[in-house]
């Protein structure tokens, strides 16, 4: 027989009976070896078809599964109310219902609620005069109480000139002289004053608008301000002032239980390194629980361990975070610190698998399934935070482990049913890898299941990133390291953000020349001495 070709059926017949046998194993060997490879060809499609429906998702899809698991949750958690008749439901007291046809009634009062902060009222009458009143009324007339209502006015922001005449004084033999008290300036021999440098502060760092945007602003109003002018009065004042903020902030946050941490990588343009050479804004800040809540951002050239170490020197307590290796180390070299993980971050993946297959085809998958088994931890832990730390820790035991033990046992079982290289697969390896951090909270009352309170701290970077791109020079982000600071810690107090950064830069540099340093305790988020204007009404906070 040829070594090459197709052997003819002369060459099969002269082949011995032992010879044939030879041949079809070696037939069903190769055909076996194809079936292998075409099998290992086909997971890699769906890998691949995976991963590009994933990442379509996560560039172009919906952000929220919730929908598209909802029929299962209710099975899951309301089985009386799933065989329920949804036509039997009675509509809420503002919902008025005409077949066919659903409108909501506005509340009453709900104008004056949304109102209710604004104290510059004006009033304005409007009047019949005399002569038409006694056009309208021949016998005679009585007033009544007036038809009130409200509308809203804008005023677009303005500048104002402040000129300072500093009276000054000399002896009648013209040897003393003596001037009058200027104020306290935020720079001397600098047009900048705190409500400027504030209202910049609250324009970039608050809502986002890059300095160059707002320099086009002043332009608009024929001011002459240069964006370099203006960073460099960031920089100052986070130097000169803030900073004094920010260190007290510290040693506030130091203090706590637990510190929620987390980052995010960010360009600076002129770090010493080569051209887009990441760098990262780390972000650390108290439980939601704290009275007393603290933000803290904290830049560093890297994402290397030695920065969360070196950050959190001295704290003793739980460091709440993703699964991210340098938090573990963490832990491991500092005896004080305990390390819990991020259940959001646990189910990530599945609900990435979730998100790209959609509604009906999501259904029944592992991915699914593990979402509403996470989902059910949280449906059985979110009541148990009204109650006491003690009562919560028993309740955790008692409703909340077996929940969590029966996960994981769940995830080892179907754990070789789905390719490790899959999404589900991956998710199945992430939590398995993090178990023991993801246990953590059963044991402590403090720690929340999930690293939300960070991430919320840090969108508002993520945000104006997103705007102005990049940083130029590394005080810059030092500067911005700390605005960031200030401007989320008082948001997390409800602390009206610009009210407050003008009274920081008036009050501190009455001060910055002192050395008696007790004076900032009165200018805290939480202080009982800040003045009236820097706090939220007490409706507004409430929403």
């Amino acid at each position: 027989m040829q070594d090459t070709g197709r052997p003819t059926r002369e060459e099969l017949s002269s082949l011995t009976k032992e010879a044939l046998l030879d041949v079809t194993e070696s037939l069903y060997t190769d055909i076996e070896a194809m079936k292998q490879q075409m099998d290992g060809m086909e997971k890699n499609i769906d890998l691949l078809i995976e991963q590009l429906k994933v990442s379509s998702q996560a560039r172009f899809g919906k952000k929220t599964e919730k929908d598209i698991i909802q029929g299962q949750m209710e099975l899951a958690f309301n089985e009386a109310e799933a065989d329920s008749d949804p036509a039997a439901e009675e509509p809420s007291e503002i919902e008025q219902v005409i077949p066919s046809y659903k409108r909501r009634i506005r509340p009453a009062g709900k104008r004056e609620a949304d109102l209710s902060t604004i104290t510059d009222i004006r009033i304005e009458d409007h009047e019949l005069s005399e002569d038409e009143l006694k056009d309208i009324f021949k016998d005679g007339f009585k007033r009544l109480p007036d038809e009130v209502y409200s509308r809203l006015e804008y005023h677009p922001a303005g500048l104002e000139v402040v000129e300072h005449h500093v009276a000054v004084y000399a002896g009648m033999d013209n040897q003393t002289i003596v001037k009058g008290k200027r104020p306290a300036d935020l720079f001397r021999n600098s047009i900048a004053t705190p409500s400027l440098a504030a209202g910049i502060m609250h324009a970039k760092y608050a809502n986002s608008l890059p300095l160059y945007r707002q320099e086009q602003g002043f332009i608009e109003s024929e001011v002459n301000i240069s964006r370099q002018t203006m960073a460099n009065w960031m920089v100052r004042s986070a130097e000169d002032h803030l900073s004094l903020m920010y260190d007290s902030y510290k040693e506030h946050l130091m203090g706590q239980h637990l510190i929620h941490a987390d980052e995010t990588p960010v360009e600076v343009r002129k770090d010493g390194r080569a051209a887009m050479a990441n760098s990262y804004m780390w972000a650390y800040r108290s439980a939601d629980r704290e009275d007393r809540k603290v933000v803290l951002y904290d830049y560093e050239k890297t994402r290397k361990a030695e920065h969360p170490d070196e950050f959190l020197n001295g704290f003793n307590g739980i460091v709440m975070c993703d699964g991210y290796q340098v938090y573990h180390l963490l832990g491991r070299q500092n005896k004080g610190i305990t390390i819990a993980n991020c259940w959001v971050h646990a189910r990530r993946r599945f609900a990435n698998v979730v998100k790209s297959l959609g509604a009906e085809k999501s259904r029944g998958t592992l991915a699914a399934a593990a979402l509403v088994k996470i989902a059910e931890i949280y449906h059985q832990d979110n009541p148990l935070w009204e109650l006491p730390d003690e009562q919560r820790k028993k309740e955790r035991q008692r409703r909340i482990r077996p929940l969590v033990e029966g996960f994981f046992d769940w995830v080892r079982q179907h754990q070789s049913e789905v390719p490790s290289q899959s999404e589900t697969g991956k998710g199945f390896t992430y939590c398995l890898n993090q178990e023991i951090y993801l246990k953590r909270f059963l044991d402590d009352p403090a720690i929340p299941l999930d690293n939300n309170a960070a991430e919320r701290s840090i969108r508002s970077f993520c945000v104006g990133k997103h705007n102005w791109h990049v940083i130029d020079t590394v005080a810059g982000a030092q500067a911005s390291a700390i605005i960031y600071s200030i401007v989320e810690t008082a948001k997390a107090n409800d602390i009206k953000v610009y009210p407050y950064l003008e009274y920081l830069l008036t009050e501190i540099p009455k001060h910055i020349d002192g050395k008696d340093m007790s004076f900032i305790e009165d200018l805290l988020p939480w202080s009982s001495s800040l003045p009236a204007s820097c706090r939220k009404n007490s409706k507004a906070a409430a929403k």
